[in-house]
C-alpha cells in the first residue's frame, strides 16, 4: 500500500514524523529517501521537542554528541575530518554557525551536523578579531542575517584599534555589508566583555556583557541605535546568560549558595519579572552541595531552556508543557556517559538546542 501512495501525500505523512523516525524512513529505499528529503523542506505537522547537541570546547572539529528527547538517549555524530578547527557560536534553522580558529581574524562557516555539510562564508569587508556576533532569522523565507559588531582591527599606522562599525551578512545575497558606525565605548565592551551568544527579540539584538557586573547591550536593527539594560542581581551573579522565551528576552543566572533564577523582560518597559526558579533538588544534582554556579552554562530555544556543565554531568531542562505555552515544567536529562555500551570520557562542552534539519541544505 505504501508504495502506491502519491509522492505528495507520502511527503505530507512524513512531516508528522520525529527526526529519528524520518531518518529511518529515509534509509528504507530510494523512493522514500527522495520523499523524506522533500518532507524535510515542508512545515512540520506535529511539534516535536528540540534536541540538545554537545560540542567539545577544545580541539573540536571531528565529532559531536546529540540527545534525542523522544527516545531519551544519546548519539555520536562523526563529522567531516577535513573541517578546520572551529568554535561553535549559534544555531540557525537546524544549522550551526561556526568560527574558524585557524585564523586570528573572524572567519565564519556553517555546518549541518546531521547531513555533514559544511560551507565557509565570504570574508568580511573589514578584518576583525573577537567581535560580537549575532543572528537574526527570517522565519518566512528561511533566510537569516549575521551581525558583527566591534572587534579589533589593524590601524593604518600600525598596531590595533577597536573597530566602531557594524557589518551584516545576508544569506539571500550571500555577501557582507557595512551598515554604520557605533560608539567606540560600546565597541570596546562588545570586544572585551561579550561572549558571542545573542538573542533577538522584538526588533532588538541583545548581547550579555560582564564588565564589573553583568549588563545587557541591545542593538535596534531598524535604527542601528544601542541601549543598555541592567541585569537583576547583576553584581551577585556567578553566571548569567541570555535566552529567548516565548518571543521575549530572558536572563538565566545563579548566585553563590543561592537559587538559579529566570527573569523575563517586559515588552513595554525595561522591568524584569521573575518567572522561574531552578528546583533545589535539581540544582544540587547538577552542582553538588556547594551550589557554585560559576561553571554553569545555559542555552535556550522556543519552548525550552537548558542548564548544563559538561558532557557527563547531566542537564536541567525547563520546558513548555505541550499545548499550553503559559505552563512550563522542570525535568532532568542524564549526562552522556556511554553510547551503545561504550564508555564516553567526560569533557567540557558547548551546548545548543536545535530542531534537526535532515534536508540537504542549499546554503
Amino acid at each position: 500500500m505504501w508504495s502506491n501512495l502519491p509522492f505528495d501525500l507520502l511527503a505530507n505523512i512524513f512531516t508528522y514524523l520525529s527526526p529519528d523516525s524520518l531518518a529511518r524512513a529515509k534509509a528504507a529505499c530510494r523512493n522514500w529517501r527522495a520523499t523524506a528529503e522533500h518532507a524535510s523542506t515542508l512545515p512540520v505537522r506535529h511539534r516535536h521537542p528540540p534536541w540538545f547537541i554537545a560540542l567539545p570546547t577544545r580541539s573540536w572539529g571531528l565529532s559531536c554528541y546529540v540527545h534525542n528527547p523522544i527516545k531519551d538517549n544519546w548519539h555520536f555524530l562523526p563529522l567531516d575530518h577535513t573541517i578546520s578547527p572551529i568554535k561553535p557560536i549559534a544555531t540557525i534553522f537546524g544549522l550551526i554557525l561556526l568560527k574558524l580558529t585557524s585564523t586570528t581574524s573572524l572567519q565564519l562557516a556553517i555546518c549541518n551536523p546531521f547531513t555533514k555539510q559544511f560551507k565557509t562564508l565570504p570574508v568580511l569587508n573589514l578584518a576583525r578579531t573577537n567581535p560580537a556576533v549575532g543572528v537574526v532569522e527570517n522565519k518566512s523565507n528561511q533566510g537569516f542575517k549575521i551581525y558583527v559588531a566591534g572587534g579589533m582591527s589593524e590601524a593604518t599606522t600600525g598596531g590595533a584599534v577597536y573597530q566602531p562599525t557594524i557589518e551584516i551578512y545576508d544569506s539571500i545575497c550571500e555577501k557582507w555589508e557595512i551598515i554604520g558606525k557605533m560608539p567606540v565605548e560600546i565597541a570596546v565592551r562588545l570586544t572585551v566583555w561579550t561572549p558571542n551568544e545573542s538573542v533577538y527579540s522584538n526588533g532588538t539584538l541583545y548581547w550579555m556583557t560582564s564588565a564589573r557586573a553583568y549588563s545587557v547591550m541591545g542593538l535596534d536593527i531598524s535604527t542601528n541605535r544601542w541601549r543598555e539594560l541592567s541585569v537583576p542581581l547583576a553584581d551577585k551573579l556567578e553566571f548569567a546568560a541570555l535566552v529567548p522565551r516565548n518571543g521575549k528576552l530572558a536572563v538565566v543566572g545563579g548566585a553563590c549558595g543561592g537559587d538559579g533564577c529566570i527573569w523575563e523582560l517586559g515588552e513595554d518597559d525595561d522591568v524584569w519579572s521573575l518567572v522561574g526558579k531552578v528546583p533545589f533538588e535539581l540544582g544540587i544534582r547538577l552542582l553538588g552541595n556547594r551550589v557554585n554556579w560559576g561553571s554553569v552554562k545555559c542555552v535556550g530555544i522556543k519552548g525550552a531552556v537548558c542548564l548544563y556543565r559538561d558532557l557527563g554531568s547531566g542537564i536541567i531542562v525547563w520546558k513548555e508543557v505541550f499545548g499550553d505555552e503559559d505552563k512550563w515544567e522542570w525535568d532532568w536529562i542524564e549526562g552522556c556517559c556511554s553510547i551503545r555500551g561504550g564508555q564516553i570520557q567526560n569533557f567540557p562542552i558547548k551546548g545548543f538546542l536545535m530542531y534537526p534539519n535532515l534536508a540537504h541544505s542549499n546554503f
